[in-house]
């Protein structure tokens, strides 16, 4: 199985720094066949999903924070792995890859720094994509933001990461949990997952205090998955003295003019900030307990309707697309 996430379709349109052609696909899963003999923690057998890739030996990774790698971009966006290194052909060519694994094919090499051991093949499925755009939402909730019983949070954006975080405030146990979107069934599911409010950003003029008055004053969190500023600067404008915002749409620029930050505190994330040999197993835990209930936002697609797949995740027809191979 592998997910389709917008990072692929930022790939596919050209939008990231690599060479044509390439095998996308960054959320995948399936069964080990065959390692290298450096490999140490898996077997030929073992059921896995893999995510981003880290180099391992920088300071940020030798800290057991992988998400800040030093070499992130370049061993996920830049179309080749591990010392520069382009391991796909096609007729003779060599093809770039994507985040160390372009899981749009029916085999793929990776890395053991990037792969996650799934105890299930059952779980495969649901494991997939959880691999980036789950992790993220969830990661930002419960890895940076850590809130306190009884905290307020407000989520622009009712996609994956949206919806991931929704979930994941009511696991920490978040008093008031505001989904803020433009897709009345997008909200409609938000609510089911855990929003105790939604808002529906057509219908309002001042996002800002419909947030306050939502919550009966200001919000200790936000999380903006759209990188538009017009939604950006009303979270930022709702936060408490001590607020705290994490940004996590990328491909934009921001701009504050005329607002004191005071102690508020604005946050670009890398993943959820997620440790995915550790995070993705307690997503999977928590799915199974029932208070992650991540499949009601995933539909599934034999590989072959690639195409529609990727056309009704980008329309919005569904949240989070899973393609299956046979």
């Amino acid at each position: 199985a592998v997910g389709i996430c917008h990072t692929d379709e930022a790939g596919r349109t050209g939008k990231l720094p690599f060479e044509f052609p390439v095998v996308l696909g960054h959320e995948g899963a399936g069964v080990v066949i065959s390692v290298g003999k450096e490999v140490t923690d898996f077997s030929p057998g073992d059921c896995v999903c893999i995510s981003y890739a880290s180099c391992g030996v920088c300071k940020p990774c030798i800290e057991g924070r992988p998400w800040a790698c030093e070499s992130m971009n370049e061993l996920n966006f830049f179309g080749v792995c591990e010392n520069n290194t382009r391991p796909i052909k096609i007729n003779g060519m060599y093809v770039s890859s994507f985040f160390s694994q372009s899981s749009f094919a029916s085999h793929i090499i990776a890395n053991q720094r990037n792969v996650v051991k799934i105890n299930n093949p059952d779980d495969l499925p649901i494991a997939a994509p959880l691999g980036c755009g789950i992790q993220t939402g969830a990661g930002i909730v419960l890895n940076k933001f850590q809130p306190q019983i009884g905290s307020s949070i407000a989520i622009f954006g009712c996609g994956t990461v949206g919806l991931s975080a929704v979930m994941a405030a009511k696991i920490s146990g978040c008093k008031t949990i505001i989904a803020l979107g433009g897709n009345e069934s997008s909200l409609s599911l938000a609510s089911e997952l855990g929003a105790t409010h939604t808002i529906n950003r057509k219908t309002i003029d001042d996002i800002e205090a419909a947030i306050i008055e939502a919550n009966g004053g200001p919000i200790d969190f936000a999380i903006d998955t759209s990188g538009n500023e017009n939604m950006i600067l009303p979270l930022l404008r709702s936060l408490t003295y001590s607020g705290a915002i994490a940004l996590a749409g990328g491909g934009f620029n921001l701009t504050i003019t005329n607002f004191d930050l005071h102690c508020r505190s604005i946050f670009g994330v890398s993943e959820g900030n997620s440790i995915p040999k550790i995070f993705i197993p307690n997503l999977l835990d928590a799915y199974h307990k029932g208070i992650f209930p991540v499949d009601k936002i995933l539909t599934y697609y034999p590989f072959e309707k690639i195409n529609e797949a990727a056309e009704e995740s980008s329309s919005g027809k569904c949240i989070k697309a899973v393609l299956l191979f046979d």
